[in-house]
């Protein structure tokens, strides 16, 4: 696990290896710090589409590119930072009030995402600015 300044996480997870094929699995609370309310997928993605435009309230996520790779910007009303995933072992931990978007996924990439809560319309800032006085402290 590397901590990174923006307080999102590269976490390395577990690869078992073997010659019929790779294993990778996560446990909650013991490669990600919370229980999984669910777990949903993005694929089939457009050449040229950008996901997400969005931050979650309460809600943490962790991302993986379980297949393929895409990028994943990072926002937290003051600065930006980029990652790429494209291994299915690493995955990324946003923590909430972080704008994500993604993009430049790669031809038959699947983003895999584990999320803390269950769907909730009301946790979401849709709206980068309501997100951005949110976050300096100027509302909810």
């Amino acid at each position: 696990m590397s901590n990174l300044n923006n307080g999102c996480t590269i976490i390395d997870l577990p690869k078992i290896t073997d010659v019929r094929g790779n294993l990778s699995f996560i446990e909650s609370y013991r490669h990600i710090p919370f229980e999984i309310q669910r777990v949903f997928y993005l694929y089939d993605v457009p050449g040229g589409a950008v996901r997400a435009g969005h931050a979650l309230k309460t809600c943490e996520q962790f991302l993986i590119a379980v297949s393929g790779s895409f990028e994943i910007v990072i926002d937290d009303g003051v600065s930006r930072c980029e990652y790429l995933l494209n291994r299915a072992y690493k995955g990324l931990l946003i923590p909430p009030r972080f704008w994500r978007e993604l993009k430049n996924f790669s031809s038959g990439s699947v983003c895999l995402v584990l999320a803390s809560k269950p769907y909730d319309e009301d946790d979401y800032f849709s709206d980068y600015e309501e997100f951005v006085s949110a976050v300096r402290g100027k509302q909810e």
